[in-house]
């Protein structure tokens, strides 16, 4: 008879500890196969440099070498879910599959698809919160229904925090729970259809001095004031619990941007029609131009705004910007240029390291003014203002746009005065507010 065994499927948990599915995995009944499955479904939509399926890549040959250090092996495949799943059940004589919640909308239509077919191998199907520390309707007003307004959820988030949703798990203590078997390969990026690129990744250990003075410095692009811990958020390459007790102790203004990344996720759960479109449907009624030499011209870096720009070439070239700059560019898109926050929401989720649906999408549509805001139509950023006031010296702009101030450098597609008027009119008309 084979040996009865139980599996850990990682997705955006690629840790071993403080993993929440992996803890209850290795503390059940039988020894625990790891797995990553490279989903097809997913993978099939990227181009051929994609720096998150090489970060990824890197991440998996980490934990494999932890896990050879521990005798054990990542069993990592290439395909559809559905077809490898029945594969490992054979080969294991699986009993039960641990993972952790994903609240996107395939995530969550793919994960229902495996536990109907595990059921009917028999094979129990169990997942864990892990990647937020409140999820789904755990935050509630007191009338029992779901947040839409960020204020009162942050207060209510805070007021229910307690030591014990800040505890790690100790993984570690059960490792010798993994099931022993010599080092396998991991599938290369080459054999899959990718290629290795040139952008590099930031470290998963927080700086906790930049999280310290976070509150100070993080609306300067051009200094070391951001912690890049989003891209670890997004993989769980870090864990949530870590990273909210270091911000719980050093900086309120750097927790609440983990309280804004959770807002957005139960926003997603909740109100699922903003994937499609505005939170607030009257916005949909938005007479957008969408001038699709205008896009490219914004997508190149050649706006004629510094700071527009030097956002632009800083994400096509390091699949990263930095927030003040995201805000920036994305209200310079939708009221500047009045193109559709759906085509700035694509190109990020395209080139962003760190995307997130459920913030990409929640920071799009605040910057276009038609998601949880009260009344936001009118905040329209002035380009030139935000570079004065957070770029003085001109550090960000010089390393991105060296050509400023020559006549190599391009003038303003739009004029900010006309385009302010033409995006207040705009809005005024869709929303029925003209005299």
């Amino acid at each position: 008879m084979p040996t009865p065994h139980n599996a850990f499927w990682f997705r955006r948990d690629l840790r071993l500890d403080d993993n929440a599915g992996l803890y209850h995995a290795l503390t059940s009944d039988f020894p625990v196969v790891p797995v990553f499955i490279f989903d097809q479904h997913i993978l099939d939509e990227l181009p051929e440099k994609d720096a998150r399926v090489e970060f990824i890549h890197q991440t998996l040959e980490g934990i494999q070498n932890q896990l050879g250090s521990l005798g054990s092996t990542l069993i990592v495949r290439y395909g559809k879910p559905e077809e490898i799943w029945p594969e490992l059940i054979a080969q294991f004589d699986l009993k039960a599959v641990y993972t952790n919640h994903d609240y996107e909308p395939y995530a969550s239509q793919r994960d229902e698809k495996i536990r109907e077919m595990l059921a009917e191998k028999g094979v129990h199907f169990e997942t864990h919160r892990d990647q937020v520390l409140f999820e789904k309707q755990e935050i509630l007003t007191n009338g029992g229904k779901p947040y839409s307004v960020f204020t009162p959820y942050s207060k209510k988030w805070k007021s229910e925090l307690s030591g014990g949703k800040l505890k790690s798990y100790d993984n570690e203590s059960n490792f010798g729970r993994f099931f022993q078997h010599e080092v396998r390969e991991i599938p290369t990026l080459k054999s899959m259809g990718f290629a290795a690129t040139d952008i590099s990744f930031p470290s998963a250990d927080p700086d906790e001095e930049i999280i310290r003075h976070y509150g100070e410095k993080r609306d300067f692009p051009g200094i070391r004031g951001t912690s890049r811990m989003g891209v670890h958020l997004r993989f769980g390459t870090i864990s949530i619990r870590k990273l909210a007790r270091i911000a719980n102790q050093l900086s309120e203004t750097y927790l609440n941007e983990l309280i804004w990344r959770e807002f957005y996720m139960q926003i997603l759960w909740n109100f699922p029609h903003v994937v499609d479109g505005p939170f607030r449907n009257e916005y949909a009624a938005i007479k957008w131009r969408n001038d699709e030499k205008e896009f490219e011209k914004w997508k190149q870096g050649q706006t004629g705004y510094p700071i527009v720009d030097a956002a632009m070439r800083e994400i096509a070239e390091t699949g990263y910007m930095h927030n003040r700059a995201r805000m920036v560019v994305a209200s310079f898109l939708t009221k500047h240029l009045l193109i559709n926050w759906q085509w700035g929401e694509t190109y990020f989720a395209e080139k962003l390291l760190d995307y997130e649906l459920a913030s990409n999408n929640g920071g799009w549509q605040w910057a276009a003014g038609c998601g949880t805001d009260a009344a936001p139509y009118f905040r329209i950023f002035n380009p030139e203002s935000q570079m004065k006031k957070f770029d003085p010296e001109l550090k960000y702009v010089r390393k991105w746009v060296p050509e400023y101030g020559t006549p190599a450098y391009p003038r303003p597609i739009v004029q900010h005065k006309m385009a302010r008027e033409r995006c207040l009119e705009a809005y005024k008309v869709a929303l029925g507010k003209n005299d």
